[in-house]
């Protein structure tokens, strides 16, 4: 009898392995857009940083990063527990914001007096401002992108509550930790590789074997070109999964996106590969619209403010 329990139990313990394997595939799935944005945006963070700083400013904000686990996990718990109707409605919220950001970005990027040119410039002339306190600047930077580690992860910890919502209260604490500590080790792991990637390579240049100076120059020329490319992947899926979380949360969306999916299917020779990339191009399209409608409300309601204020 005691033998028979004992397998039982192993046999129940890798069954629970078994689900909470299977949704920590789904969940990081549903997050790599997010996960995408964290790095690139991380990475950008640091940029401007003394060299000599870099590695020290990834670890203050990972640091950070890991007290707002600390925070959002447990939260997430509770309201599966006590209030699992909040889920969907949190992340159609998680989802509206990615979509927001994604439109900032593209608004920073394409018009000309958008206020992330002025704030690069801004941050251009303060390094050059012999005057300017460093250490401050350094904090300030720590702040901002701890700020922005902590809504990006309420993010992901949101679409992952609502990955395991079904499983049990076992296996969503198991996985949302797993996420939660796999997030932070390899983004942060990863935006240390990437800001020293320069430094790598200028490294290599200076070796005696032609090789070395060949792969350095290399990884030189490819450094801004993998931050640039990180940020447009990270934006495109942030615009990916934000309307993905959108048309879920509305039927009727969802079903008609379905339904132009199948009829895409019987079209004769390309009908599979429309039918498997026809959702996401939907679901991207909807979330570049809602974020951009998201974007006027918000830049209305700064604009209401500003107007108050000077009355």
């Amino acid at each position: 009898m005691a033998g028979s329990s004992f397998f039982a139990l192993l046999d129940d313990i890798a069954t629970m392995l078994d689900d909470v394997s299977i949704m920590t595939k789904v969940a990081l799935k549903k997050t790599a857009g997010v996960l995408g944005d964290d790095l690139a945006l991380n990475a950008q963070q640091v940029t401007g940083v003394p060299v000599n700083r870099e590695l020290p400013v990834v670890w203050a904000v990972a640091k950070g990063s890991f007290i707002n686990k600390l925070i959002l996990v447990p939260s997430a718990l509770a309201i599966s527990a006590f209030a699992p109707w909040l889920v969907t409605p949190l992340l159609m919220v998680g989802g509206a914001y990615l979509c927001f950001e994604g439109a900032e970005k593209l608004a920073h990027r394409f018009l000309p007096d958008s206020n992330g040119h002025h704030a690069h410039a801004e941050r251009a002339e303060a390094l050059k401002n012999p005057q300017v306190d460093m250490v401050a600047f350094e904090k300030d930077k720590i702040k901002g992108a701890v700020r922005t580690d902590f809504i990006l992860s309420a993010e992901i910890i949101a679409i992952t509550l609502g990955a395991v919502a079904t499983g049990t209260f076992t296996e969503q604490v198991v996985v949302l930790s797993g996420i939660a500590l796999l997030m932070t080790v390899g983004v942060y792991g990863l935006v240390a590789g990437i800001v020293k990637l320069d430094d790598l390579g200028l490294y290599l240049t200076q070796k005696a074997s032609a090789a070395a100076k060949a792969i350095g120059a290399g990884i030189v020329r490819a450094a801004p070109v993998l931050m640039k490319t990180l940020s447009i992947v990270g934006t495109a899926a942030m615009f990916m999964v934000g309307g993905s979380i959108l048309t879920h949360g509305i039927p009727v969306v969802a079903h008609t996106i379905e339904g132009w999916a199948a009829a895409a299917g019987t079209i004769s020779g390309v009908g599979g590969v429309l039918q498997a990339i026809l959702p996401t191009v939907c679901n991207a399209l909807f979330g570049i619209v809602a974020g951009g409608l998201v974007m006027v409300v918000v830049e209305g309601v700064k604009k209401l403010f500003k107007k108050n204020k000077a009355v």
